[in-house]
Protein backbone atom coordinates (compact mmCIF):
# COMPACT_ATOMS: atom_id res chain seq x y z
CA UNK A 1 0.00 0.00 0.00
CA UNK A 2 1.26 3.37 -0.95
CA UNK A 3 2.24 6.11 1.45
CA UNK A 4 1.33 9.18 1.50
CA UNK A 5 3.71 12.30 2.59
CA UNK A 6 1.50 15.36 3.73
CA UNK A 7 4.49 17.59 3.42
CA UNK A 8 4.88 17.28 -0.28
CA UNK A 9 1.68 15.63 -1.40
CA UNK A 10 3.56 13.12 -3.27
CA UNK A 11 2.78 9.61 -3.10
CA UNK A 12 5.92 7.52 -1.80
CA UNK A 13 6.31 4.18 -3.11
CA UNK A 14 8.87 1.16 -2.49
CA UNK A 15 10.77 0.30 -5.70
CA UNK A 16 9.94 -3.48 -6.91
CA UNK A 17 12.67 -6.03 -6.98
CA UNK A 18 13.26 -5.43 -10.55
CA UNK A 19 12.94 -1.54 -10.35
CA UNK A 20 15.51 -2.31 -7.38
CA UNK A 21 17.99 -4.63 -9.03
CA UNK A 22 18.26 -2.35 -12.37
CA UNK A 23 18.63 0.98 -10.23
CA UNK A 24 21.18 -0.06 -7.87
CA UNK A 25 23.34 -1.91 -10.66
CA UNK A 26 23.51 1.66 -11.69
CA UNK A 27 24.93 3.13 -8.59
CA UNK A 28 28.62 2.94 -7.64
CA UNK A 29 29.56 0.76 -4.97
CA UNK A 30 26.20 0.49 -3.49
CA UNK A 31 25.36 -3.00 -1.63
CA UNK A 32 22.49 -4.40 -0.08
CA UNK A 33 22.04 -4.22 3.41
CA UNK A 34 21.34 -7.83 4.73
CA UNK A 35 17.94 -8.24 6.71
CA UNK A 36 16.64 -4.78 5.49
CA UNK A 37 15.16 -3.25 2.42
CA UNK A 38 18.01 -0.60 2.24
CA UNK A 39 21.75 -0.13 0.16
CA UNK A 40 24.81 0.91 1.83
CA UNK A 41 28.06 2.91 0.95
CA UNK A 42 31.14 3.08 2.83
CA UNK A 43 33.66 5.92 1.86
CA UNK A 44 37.48 6.53 3.21
CA UNK A 45 38.74 10.19 2.89
CA UNK A 46 42.49 11.68 3.25
CA UNK A 47 40.99 13.03 6.66
CA UNK A 48 38.37 14.04 9.40
CA UNK A 49 38.59 17.44 7.63
CA UNK A 50 37.43 15.75 4.27
CA UNK A 51 34.97 13.22 5.59
CA UNK A 52 32.89 16.42 7.32
CA UNK A 53 32.86 18.33 3.80
CA UNK A 54 31.38 15.46 2.23
CA UNK A 55 29.17 14.63 5.05
CA UNK A 56 28.23 18.50 4.78
CA UNK A 57 27.52 18.46 1.26
CA UNK A 58 25.34 15.33 1.86
CA UNK A 59 23.26 17.03 4.60
CA UNK A 60 22.63 20.23 2.55
CA UNK A 61 21.16 18.11 -0.25
CA UNK A 62 19.67 15.68 2.28
CA UNK A 63 17.89 18.75 3.71
CA UNK A 64 16.63 20.38 0.24
CA UNK A 65 15.04 17.02 -0.13
CA UNK A 66 13.66 16.15 3.05
CA UNK A 67 15.26 12.72 3.17
CA UNK A 68 17.90 12.43 5.60
CA UNK A 69 20.45 9.17 5.87
CA UNK A 70 21.90 7.00 8.67
CA UNK A 71 25.33 7.32 8.87
CA UNK A 72 28.49 6.48 10.90
CA UNK A 73 31.19 8.38 10.61
CA UNK A 74 34.67 7.82 12.50
CA UNK A 75 37.63 10.30 11.35
CA UNK A 76 37.92 10.02 7.81
CA UNK A 77 35.57 6.73 7.39
CA UNK A 78 31.78 7.16 6.36
CA UNK A 79 29.18 4.78 6.29
CA UNK A 80 25.89 5.69 4.87
CA UNK A 81 22.49 3.77 4.63
CA UNK A 82 19.78 4.91 2.90
CA UNK A 83 16.41 3.50 3.49
CA UNK A 84 13.08 5.40 3.30
CA UNK A 85 11.72 5.17 6.67
CA UNK A 86 7.74 6.19 5.76
CA UNK A 87 7.38 3.42 2.83
CA UNK A 88 9.63 0.99 5.00
CA UNK A 89 12.02 0.48 2.30
CA UNK A 90 13.99 1.72 -0.87
CA UNK A 91 12.59 3.98 -3.08
CA UNK A 92 13.52 6.38 -6.21
CA UNK A 93 14.31 9.57 -3.32
CA UNK A 94 17.17 6.82 -1.94
CA UNK A 95 18.10 6.34 -5.28
CA UNK A 96 18.27 9.80 -6.31
CA UNK A 97 20.24 10.59 -3.43
CA UNK A 98 22.91 7.92 -3.92
CA UNK A 99 23.23 9.48 -6.86
CA UNK A 100 23.76 12.64 -5.36
CA UNK A 101 26.30 11.12 -3.55
CA UNK A 102 27.92 9.45 -6.33
CA UNK A 103 28.59 12.81 -7.75
CA UNK A 104 30.29 14.84 -5.73
CA UNK A 105 32.51 11.80 -4.86
CA UNK A 106 33.75 10.76 -8.50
Amino acid sequence: MPVQINEVSTMINKLTSEERATQVAELRGWQAVAGRDAIQRHFKFADFNEAFGFMTRVAIKAQEMDHHPEWFNVYNNVEITLSTHEANGLTERDIRLARFIDSITA
